[in-house]
């Protein structure tokens, strides 16, 4: 499947989702602030809306709650993983998990018996993901580094995965920078998580100037980080 390096433009039988958002913009434990995390998900699905995203996923880092959900949103958490980050998203995401316990392997297999998929999530800020050898479901094209495009696709291909797109944020503003194309009209989870699997799926760029400033911020903040 392909898609538009930018904006969103896409047929009717397609839709547009963020498969990697947050709620809340600073990392605390699921109990600390959790007031927030409702008037995060209406500011993230508003402006993804603004952008042409008919669905946000709510990745929060090792915490689901479904409550948070709405129409405009899908289900999923952010694990971390003993090698790294893994997204899964899907109709019955865990809705705790304890950050650096779980194998890539343990995630994926937990994401298939829940009906989700599992997807790589920005695999080269600290991550060995790729190199778990896990049944993973695609790899993603990150919001916050989208110029590494060319080396994402290379991982894919050498892995025989998609690619997908999530934003990765954490502000409502970054919602949508990057996003999928996914092959399916009814953006239910299960048709969702059908259509990475079949492959189904394109990362798309928005590439204003907003978007390249907050994406050469990060890129100075990540290599600060030693990302």
């Amino acid at each position: 499947m392909s898609a538009p390096a930018s904006g969103t433009d896409r047929s009717p039988e397609t839709t547009v989702v963020d498969l990697h958002a947050h709620s809340r913009f600073f990392h605390r434990p699921p109990e600390q602030l959790a007031g927030y995390d409702p008037v995060g998900v209406a500011m993230a699905t508003g402006i993804g809306r603004l952008r042409g995203v008919d669905q946000v996923a709510l990745t929060n880092h090792n915490f689901h709650r479904a409550k948070l959900q709405t129409e405009r949103t899908l289900p999923g958490i952010e694990v971390s993983t003993t090698a790294g980050h893994v997204l899964v998203v899907g109709p019955d995401p865990p809705e705790r998990t304890e950050p650096g316990t779980l194998t890539p392997a343990e995630t994926v297999a937990l994401a298939h018996d829940r009906g989700c998929a599992a997807i790589i999530a920005h695999p080269f800020r600290h991550s060995t993901v790729a190199e778990s050898g896990a049944d993973f479901d695609a790899v993603e094209l990150n919001g916050k580094r989208p110029e590494r495009r060319d080396r994402v696709e290379a991982l894919a291909s050498e892995l025989g995965l998609p690619v997908v797109g999530g934003s990765d944020a954490h502000l409502p503003v970054e919602v949508g920078r990057v996003a999928t194309v996914v092959g399916t009209a009814e953006p239910t989870p299960e048709a969702v998580v059908a259509a990475i699997r079949r492959g189904e799926v394109a990362p798309v760029e928005r590439r204003s100037p907003v978007d390249r400033a907050i994406q050469l911020s990060y890129r100075g903040y990540h290599g600060l980080q030693g990302h």
